[in-house]
């Protein structure tokens, strides 16, 4: 454990989810520094003995490395025919827990493994929390590479200003492990309907997914620092 409050909040976090997770289960492992944690602490848990008969199903590049370090056997779709539990991070959460996610870029394989859980549990630190979506976070759209252009301008017809999101220490846009592109999305007032916008949005030609999650998350763990300790709240 770290002595740096908010990097104890988060291995607090990670590890509460990390302990939902039963023997005999299919795991969705998410993407994030938060979920990281939970990924590490699940391998800890099945190297203790704690855990047996665990199988994890990636969302990401990042959790199928991860998932490999600590020891985690990995699956896929196509060999289960249920994911037990999905436990990963946001960028926002409101009141009624839907999220934006997809700051990794990793939210369209994200989505199908966390909409398949029969329970998602949600890590987050309190400053993930707010009142209205996308007032400070933008929306990411997964966009197939042709079709670019002309989904940034349906997006801006809706209201939404658009910016192709660039790679950092990459020349170029970032590409998503579909190969695709990714348009960050502002609207000025937030979004008002999460549960509209999410199928609007994914209905113009060329969008592969978004990263609205509506009515997906289950559980919200939610981490903070109280009177100079970490703590862990559930929603």
């Amino acid at each position: 454990m770290s002595d740096d409050p908010v990097k104890l909040m988060k291995q607090q976090v990670g590890k509460a989810a990390a302990d939902l997770v039963k023997s005999g289960s299919i795991v969705g492992l998410g993407t994030g520094s938060t979920t990281a944690y939970a990924i590490q602490y699940i391998g800890e848990r099945l190297k203790s003995g704690d855990l047996t008969d665990i199988k994890g199903i990636p969302t990401s590049f990042q959790a199928t490395v991860l998932a490999k370090e600590y020891g985690i056997p990995l699956t896929t779709l196509d060999e289960v025919d249920r994911i037990d539990i999905a436990i990963d991070g946001a960028d926002e959460v409101d009141p009624q827990k839907q999220l934006i996610k997809g700051g990794g870029a990793a939210h369209t394989q994200e989505k199908i493994v966390d909409s398949l859980a029969e329970q998602f549990v949600v890590v987050v630190d309190a400053s993930k929390m707010v009142e209205k979506l996308n007032l400070n976070f933008l929306l990411p759209v997964e966009v197939l590479p042709m079709a670019m252009t002309p989904v940034m301008r349906a997006i801006e017809q809706l209201g939404g200003k658009t910016t192709l999101r660039m790679g950092v220490k990459k020349a170029g846009p970032v590409v998503t492990d579909q190969g695709n592109l990714v348009i960050d999305v502002k609207f000025e007032n937030g979004i008002d309907n999460p549960a509209d916008l999410e199928k609007t949005l994914n209905n113009i030609p060329g969008v592969l997914e978004n990263g609205l999650f509506v009515d997906v998350a289950d559980v919200v763990l939610i981490g903070e620092i109280v009177d100079g300790k970490p703590n862990v709240r559930e929603m």
